[in-house]
């Protein structure tokens, strides 16, 4: 997805001869946790609300404070995903983003990112999400998706939510007509479903064999 287009100018940058009453007043008036400084299209860095609100003198300057900026942006163009991956490493609501010429262009806000993100068809489709589990010598993306599309089943989305060591665990979204066919085809190919689904007749299954068993024992 083009992210370009979502670059945002509703603010003007901070410049270095922004006095720290105005940026107070900035703050306390957006939801922005941090806002970048910028000079002659330079980025020079970001000021925190917390850092601000906890300057006594008003009547300075940001320049003065140089020592508490921030130093983190993104590149125009990047993808959605590595945007995401800004936003949780830097534990930020607001990304600055340069373009080839290393010039300030504008920001990513979070909210609008998650907006676009909500868009994509990994989230907006229908379809059934499942959690599996494999040993990771064992897994591949090429076995997963064949055992979705050999079911009549077609992929919206899958990545890695967690790795360790020995195992790997993934999220998949997928549409189909017979969910418990392809949810039986992963255990048959060894992967632990962890998540729960109406459609899932296995359990059922193993307890009906389980009670004729008993029965059966106790002829």
């Amino acid at each position: 997805m083009e992210t370009s287009p979502f670059i945002l100018n509703e603010y003007n940058p901070f410049s270095l001869q922004t006095k720290i009453a105005e940026a107070q007043l900035f703050f306390s008036e957006t939801t922005f946790c941090c806002f970048p400084i910028v000079n002659k299209s330079q980025l020079i860095g970001l000021i925190t609300e917390n850092d601000i609100q906890g300057i006594d003198d008003t009547d300075t300057i940001l320049d003065n404070y140089r020592y508490l900026f921030k130093h983190f942006f993104i590149d125009e163009g990047t993808n959605l995903l590595e945007i995401i991956k800004i936003f949780a490493s830097n534990e930020t609501n607001i990304i600055p983003v340069l373009n080839n010429k290393n010039e300030y262009v504008g920001y990513y806000d979070l909210i609008e990112v998650l907006h676009i993100y909500n868009e994509t068809p990994f989230l907006n489709n229908e379809g059934t999400v499942l959690l599996l589990e494999k040993e990771i010598r064992d897994y591949s993306f090429s076995e997963v998706c064949q055992i979705i599309e050999s079911n009549n089943g077609k992929i919206l989305g899958i990545f890695i939510s967690e790795t360790n060591t020995t195992t790997v665990k993934l999220t998949l979204k997928f549409s189909s007509q017979d969910v418990n066919e392809i949810i039986q085809s992963f255990r048959r190919y060894n992967y632990k479903v962890l998540s729960n689904h109406e459609e899932d007749f296995y359990l059922e299954e193993l307890k009906d064999r389980t009670n004729y068993l008993r029965k059966y024992l106790n002829i």
